[in-house]
């Protein structure tokens, strides 16, 4: 598969992450304090119908996330 960034996966798909952004460093740490790391496997659960946010499942933890934080995290949908 292609990467893309998250912010372009669907529901139902499970994203391997590449690589995040080195900017801004703030929302780097919060998704690393998260779990959001290369190499972590990322399930879309729901988005919400005006497009924003998404929920996401990383590990056993449940996120909500903007398009626009997701746009910064690079992936490759399994």
């Amino acid at each position: 598969m292609n990467p893309t960034t998250l912010a372009n996966a669907q529901v139902g798909e499970v994203c391997l992450v590449t690589e995040i952004a080195q900017k801004p460093i703030e929302l780097r740490s919060r998704l690393h304090a998260m779990g959001v790391i290369p190499g972590a496997n990322i399930q879309i659960l729901r988005i919400a119908p005006l497009g924003d946010p998404m929920q996401i499942k990383v590990g056993g933890t449940l996120l909500s996330m903007r398009k626009i934080d997701a746009q910064i995290i690079k992936v490759q949908i399994q």
